[in-house]
């Protein structure tokens, strides 16, 4: 079993007490890892190591291109270690090593890319047009550091959330806190020896793992912390936001999603079938921008629902080390049980269960927490099942009448974080996509992303974004310099408003 420590101020450290728990495989339920519980403490340590790295350390003055040296170095260390990382990742959370492996290549090319954007922070100011008087006065912006930023990832993707959320800190000049989730610390902890390894200064990352309950507080209200970024549910986005505006700090929150997955009819269904899969079942379900909501035309429903059930019940359950699973356990048995008993609600509300609902016990996979890949018809947008967030895999296929019914369908959410068309008629489609309340819409695709196109959500999936000059900007401060140099004091634009002239006649 592994064993790991946590870091904080440079320092590879125990938790106070020596206090640790047990990282369990989703596919066997054994222990995997061991792993530092941190406490309210060892949180204000984190803290305070963070507040002096960025106070009176190197990190936020020293130059882009030297910022972008060492971040460069880390993703040359995760490009190297794409093989072990990925491994890693698969036993602690449960994720398929095909998924697993696509992941740490993504990570390793994010980080490049954070990698080179840190020197664009190192650029020339920039001039404020109309607020120049030759010879007289300038006036620009510059973009600056926030401070000390808490991190808190969830356990769907925890390198690539990791990534996501250091990358950007690191590049405009901050120190951070990285919290993983308690399920899933393993690679955000090996990420902390990639630091080490690469030379950061000491305090600039810290990473500790332990109950979010007993350390999220501390780090979503302390004075010293300036910036909260957060990737998870909508509830405890709603819990850190209030947390935040005690002191008024800056967030970003990327939350949850239910996304509609609207089929034209004309679309080509030897693609719209498998992408709808692909879109509701990759990873379990367990993505927060996942298709969960398939709509269709009356005319198309029942013979693209029975084509993709066909291919639904023929998918693959089994070890995610295996290249041939294609649906993997799901994360722990508490994400199970929920799973379970929202298949249970949409019996109850009246939806047809069309396949799967049960837990897999078949063989070895009695030993892990398998949910059968399950898909719901007859559903009506009214559900529950349609309208909160089951981070499973489960698809519920919903009818509609016409295109302005498919979009009413799809906005009425309090979610909007992702959303598809499917089509041939690629203007029709991008005439629906202007119509989304979302972050994303995707055309006849799912799941793509670039580190160079902002991603986040509308209404209750969360504040700001991640990605993209937008995701830097979220950790910059504007400060804007009005600079005059007028060597006299009459030449100044205030002095006839200051200095009394003779009155006429006198």
């Amino acid at each position: 079993m592994l064993k790991y420590q946590m870091y904080i101020g440079g320092e590879f450290v125990n938790a106070a007490g020596g206090a640790t728990y047990l990282s369990i495989n989703p596919w066997n339920t054994e222990p995997f890892a061991e792993v530092p519980k941190a406490s309210a403490s060892d949180a204000e340590k984190a803290i305070a190591a963070t507040r002096k790295a960025f106070d009176d350390g190197p990190w936020p003055r020293m130059s882009g291109a030297e910022r972008s040296a060492l971040i460069g170095k880390v993703a040359e260390r995760i490009k190297e270690r794409m093989k072990d990382l990925a491994s890693l990742e698969a036993q602690d959370s449960g994720g398929t090593i095909t998924k697993c492996g696509a992941d740490t290549h993504l990570a390793q090319r994010q980080m490049g890319y954070f990698a080179e954007q840190a020197k664009l922070y190192n650029a020339e100011p920039h001039a404020i047009e109309g607020l120049q008087r030759e010879g007289r006065s300038f006036s620009y912006e510059v973009r600056e550091p926030i401070g000390v930023c808490a991190q808190i990832i969830p356990w769907n993707f925890p390198l690539l959330m990791a990534v996501w959320k250091l990358g950007p800190a690191l590049a405009t000049g901050n120190c951070v806190i990285l919290k993983p989730a308690t399920d899933t610390p393993v690679n955000a902890l090996e990420l902390a020896k990639i630091f080490d390894e690469v030379g950061f200064p000491p305090g600039v990352v810290n990473v500790i793992s332990g109950p979010s309950g007993a350390i999220g507080d501390v780090l979503t209200s302390h004075k010293d912390v300036d910036k909260i970024a957060f990737t998870g549910s909508t509830e405890v986005g709603r819990h850190i936001m209030g947390k935040a505006a005690e002191s008024l700090k800056k967030v970003t929150l990327e939350c949850g999603g239910k996304s509609a997955n609207i089929v034209l009819p004309d679309a080509d269904w030897d693609i719209a079938v498998d992408g709808s899969i692909f879109a509701s079942f990759y990873h379990q379900g367990q993505a927060c921008e996942s298709g969960t909501r398939l709509l269709l035309s009356l005319d198309d429903y029942d013979g693209f629902v029975a084509q993709l059930v066909a291919k639904v019940t023929a998918m693959r359950l089994g070890d995610p080390m295996d290249k041939a699973t294609q649906i993997g356990p799901v994360m722990s048995e508490r994400q199970m049980s929920t799973v379970l008993d929202y298949i249970e609600i949409g019996k109850k509300e009246g939806a047809t269960l069309a396949c799967g609902g049960n837990r897999a016990t078949t063989g070895a996979l009695a030993n892990g927490y398998f949910v059968e890949p399950t898909v719901f018809t007859d559903v009506t947008n009214d559900m529950r099942i349609a309208q909160e967030e089951i981070f499973g895999p489960v698809l519920c296929v919903l009818k509609y009448d016409d295109v302005d019914d498919a979009v009413r369908i799809a906005n009425d959410s309090i979610f909007g974080l992702g959303g598809g068309v499917w089509s041939k008629d690629l203007d029709a489609a991008k005439a629906i996509a202007a119509r989304l309340r979302t972050g994303t819409v995707w055309i006849n695709e799912w799941h793509m992303l670039s580190e160079r196109a902002q991603f986040g959500g509308y209404k209750q999936s969360g504040i700001g974004r991640e990605f993209g000059s937008d995701g830097l900007n979220e950790y910059t401060e504007v400060k804007t310099l009005y600079v005059d140099d007028a060597k006299t004091r009459d030449a100044k634009p205030w002095y006839d408003m200051l200095v009394a002239r003779p009155k006429e006649g006198a």
